[in-house]
């Protein structure tokens, strides 16, 4: 690991075996440095990441993620599936070892791959001991019009109405993923009945959204972003969340939490989110990564490590 700082931009070149480098490669070079390892954080369970994308793609690597998020703390990681392929690896990985947990679901840019057999297939994936989740499912209504691999808005409906009523079947968590989408997303799950638990991964919405949610008793999982410095009405937002209803994650590689934000980010970065999770509620870092340990292993129904 790089032991690099990583840090802000400081608009100064720099120097790379006696070659001087222009701002924008020192910034595209620095983009490509890991973050250096922050200081430990026992306790904290990473709610949200995507092992493969890390560079997991295989027993031995996602050990070695593991171990290097165990030294700073993060004794758990749950990785996410967006598609079948990235279903059936998650699965895989939760195997190979004891650290790892699994979501499977259809993410709503691949709402469309949903039919008979891949609705049997990820039912009985989530059946499996090892996967605590039903997630990312929801909608995205970024995509649509920018990208043609983008599901129709009536597809991502339908598929996240299936979702919804598999995690109800299965009794285990739902998890969100809603990208400009709050009203709709929130109706559905109206409509449909919510199940017991629902997880709202990397939440970004405003104070009234997080307000919504906090009534309808979901668990509000926040990432990086709150740490970003645009990010104001997202810390109020994470500021009014009750203890028991708040996680964080990484969803990495993306959203570096401030001051590596555009870096490689991978579960040992969480304690970087969790002390900024702290600052924002006031309370001391130790005891924000106990409380947000132990929400996760609640949710998830992970043992104590």
């Amino acid at each position: 690991m790089s032991d690099a700082p990583g840090g802000p931009d400081t608009g100064d070149p720099e120097s790379n075996g006696g070659e001087t480098l222009s701002n924008k490669a020192a910034k595209k070079r620095r983009r490509r440095e890991p973050p250096p390892d922050p200081a430990p954080l026992p306790g904290l369970v990473d709610a949200h990441t995507h092992l493969a994308a890390c560079g997991g793609r295989d027993a031995e690597t996602v050990r070695a993620i593991c171990d290097h998020a165990q030294a700073v703390g993060v004794d758990h990681v749950v990785t996410v599936a967006d598609d079948m392929v990235d279903a059936r690896w998650a699965v895989s990985a939760a195997g190979w070892d004891d650290r790892v947990y699994a979501a499977v679901a259809l993410h709503p840019m691949h709402a469309g791959d949903l039919n008979d057999e891949t609705a049997a297939e990820l039912e009985q994936m989530v059946r499996h001991p090892r996967v605590v989740a039903v997630g990312e499912t929801g909608l995205d209504y970024y995509w649509p019009g920018k990208s043609d691999e983008c599901a129709p808005l009536e597809v991502q409906h339908e598929t996240f109405r299936w979702h919804i009523d598999l995690a109800k079947r299965v009794g285990k968590p739902l998890m969100i993923h809603n990208r400009e989408a709050d009203r709709d997303l929130l109706d559905i799950l109206a409509a449909e009945g919510a199940p017991e638990s629902v997880i709202m991964h990397c939440f970004s919405g405003d104070r009234n959204v997080a307000r919504e949610c906090v009534e309808r008793g979901f668990i509000l999982s926040f990432a990086g972003t709150v740490s970003f410095a645009n990010a104001d009405e997202l810390r109020v937002a994470a500021e009014l969340v009750p203890d028991d209803q708040i996680l964080v994650e990484t969803d990495a590689p993306f959203l570096t939490p401030h001051p590596y934000r555009g870096q490689p980010n991978q579960s040992y970065c969480l304690p970087y989110t969790a002390r900024a999770l702290a600052e924002v509620r006031g309370v001391a870092d130790a005891e924000m990564a106990r409380l947000l340990g132990a929400n996760a292993r609640r949710v998830y129904g992970i043992p104590l490590p």
